[in-house]
């Protein structure tokens, strides 16, 4: 299983492949769990979950940023986004990657097009989430994160379980809006906990703080024993339904995703979108090897 994750990690941050997937379109299995390469064809799925009760966290997928004007044309992107999020009246608002606009370049140049982000999407009232990289990027994050709840309160980040610094980063941020993962990036054992039994325990310890503290929960994860252990927690603790909410990504366990937004749970779906798909959908095969099956079925088929 890790020499598996670690091919598709491998993959994922080769620019060539990258590339060459634009001209492709969704192929490989990707349109399974891609929502389309523009807006219209995603705004339509986004449609679809709204009728199914469900909001959606959108993603205008951008990756291999390095130059101001590759940055610069993520941001134009990104704010066309929350336009349309405006104009077709969706239950949406959006994750952004720093990297994607401009992280690496120059944190300045970075700060100015995530405020420019995130003052628009204010004026839309939509909700802004500072999507989480690798550990080298965490800290960057969470200091431009700082800068902006000085101005603004519609903007939140992702947390990682994995690392061993997480708890004290949620407890740093109980005021603030906190998805919550187990981690999707490979890191070292300086840095994260390596077995799946020590991260899963740290996930749910780091639901139940974040559950308790003033700042609303996203908890992210495809994994039903965790959701089982979190239905009993906020009973057991008489915890609002309207203070937390469940998130999975776009294509996976749709009929879970469904049935929780019925049982009375707020959900949210992670909806990616656009022609730079290619780094995504390796992570997600990293992830999720069984995944690997549907994109054999899809080469195969083509």
């Amino acid at each position: 299983m890790g020499v598996t994750k670690n091919f598709f990690i491998g993959l994922s941050k080769n620019q060539a492949l990258n590339s060459a997937a634009k001209k492709w379109g969704l192929k490989l299995g990707a349109g399974k769990v891609v929502a389309g390469t523009d807006i219209k064809s995603m705004m339509q799925s986004v449609k679809e979950l709204n009728a199914n009760g469900i909001s959606a966290t959108i993603d205008s997928l951008g990756e291999f940023v390095h130059t101001e004007e590759e940055a610069t044309k993520a941001k134009e992107a990104i704010l066309k986004t929350l336009e349309a999020i405006q104009i077709y009246g969706v239950n949406a608002h959006m994750s952004v990657k720093l990297t994607q606009i401009g992280l690496d370049i120059d944190t300045a140049f970075c700060l100015k097009n995530i405020q420019e982000i995130v003052a628009a999407a204010a004026s839309y009232d939509i909700f802004i989430n500072l999507d989480m990289e690798d550990y080298d990027h965490l800290q960057q994050t969470l200091d431009i994160l700082k800068t902006l709840l000085q101005e603004y309160e519609n903007v939140g980040t992702v947390i990682q379980a994995y690392l061993f610094r997480s708890e004290k980063d949620v407890e740093n941020l109980q005021n603030v809006r906190l998805r919550l993962v187990k981690g999707a990036y490979k890191e070292s054992a300086e840095v994260s906990y390596q077995e799946k039994k020590e991260i899963d325990e740290n996930y749910l310890k780091l639901i139940k703080i974040h559950l308790q503290a003033p700042g609303y929960t996203s908890i992210a994860t495809h994994d039903h024993h965790i959701i089982e252990q979190v239905k009993a927690f906020v009973k057991e603790k008489n915890i609002s339904l309207d203070r937390f909410e469940f998130q999975m990504l776009y294509g996976f366990r749709s009929e879970m995703q469904k049935d929780l937004a019925k049982e009375g749970f707020s959900f949210t779906t992670y909806v990616p979108f656009g022609k730079d798909w290619y780094a995504y959908y390796m992570r997600r095969l990293a992830e999720r090897p069984q995944n690997i099956n549907l994109a054999l079925k899809s080469m195969i088929s083509k």
